[in-house]
């Protein structure tokens, strides 16, 4: 249940293990929270350390090996995040090779860099579904009230992100508000983040065409309807990191709803696996539950 980069790296990982695979999905890939993420592998609002650090270097090390498949949407891309204060490692240091404290730009007090996977969303989840229907998969659009009763030892993968709230009765699942920018690219190949005000990240990622630049992160709020002072004070908050930002060329302002809960929800119960809550973190730790997802079917 669920067609988001969760949803669909599930998929192809049962199906690589030798499981019979039906996708069901009331939103399609594209439209997903997913297809407009900043999608910069980066673990974010997205608990317990523990689990999470793990899935990510899981995550890490896939896309590592995606980045050379033509056609997948990942590049292995160096960036920088930046602080105010000094700031000691992160939490999840363990999950990624490399990251290197080095001199902050002016204005600020600490800052480290590291190379980490960068996702085009939109071509990566294309290419997913077309894994999925390579390895004998399908994906059907179906609104559904509930989790479907499975028969003939059949088992229900639960990725349905904010529908968990009606599909599995969890209202500790809270939609928490990004709006990114989207601006033509103007040559930037390495991304860039300062997130000291939590309802207010501001980061600046490169794609193929586009340059993502972001956010916000308002919990509780629902709408999907971009906000124009919002995207102004997301340009005018980048354009402190990256000059250049402040000329690009504006293509759209586009809004999704992170799946927050107090901690992911990675856990079997029954003929039922539940795979949601990720959080800001579904890209960044999507292969690493794909994979506790298979042990959990056996």
């Amino acid at each position: 249940m669920g067609a988001g980069v969760t949803g669909l790296s599930c998929a192809v990982r049962l199906l690589e293990a030798g499981h019979r695979v039906d996708v069901l999905a009331r939103d399609l890939p594209l439209e997903t929270v997913s297809a407009v993420a900043g999608a910069f592998w980066y673990p974010y609002r997205a608990l317990p350390q523990e689990r999470v650090t793990a899935w990510a270097r899981e995550a890490h090390g896939a896309f590592a090996e995606l980045a050379g498949t033509p056609g997948s949407g990942v590049r292995m891309l160096a960036g920088t995040e930046v602080h105010a204060r000094p700031a000691p490692d992160p939490w999840w240091v363990g999950a990624v090779p490399g990251l290197q404290r080095v001199h902050p730009p002016e204005g600020y007090a600490d800052a480290w860099s590291l190379v980490v996977p960068v996702v085009d969303m939109p071509v990566h989840l294309r290419w997913l579904v077309h894994r999925v229907e390579e390895l004998g998969g399908t994906l059907t659009r179906m609104t559904l009230s509930a989790l479907p009763a499975p028969e003939d030892g059949a088992v229900v993968v639960n990725c349905s992100a904010m529908g968990a709230r009606l599909l599995a009765g969890d209202r500790t699942v809270v939609p928490v508000r990004g709006q990114v920018v989207l601006v033509e690219q103007f040559g930037l190949d390495h991304w860039w983040l300062e997130h000291s005000d939590p309802q207010r990240p501001t980061y600046v990622v490169p794609r193929a065409e586009h340059v993502v630049v972001g956010g916000t992160a308002l919990e509780g709020e629902w709408s999907r309807t971009p906000d124009p002072e919002a995207a102004r004070d997301i340009l005018r908050r980048a354009a402190r990191l990256v000059p250049q930002v402040a000329e690009a060329t504006v293509v759209r302002n586009v809004v999704g709803l992170r799946p927050v809960r107090p901690e992911v929800r990675v856990e079997r119960m029954g003929d039922v696996v539940h795979c949601y809550g990720q959080g800001g973190a579904g890209v960044t730790i999507s292969w690493g539950c794909a994979a506790e997802v298979v042990l959990l079917l056996g």
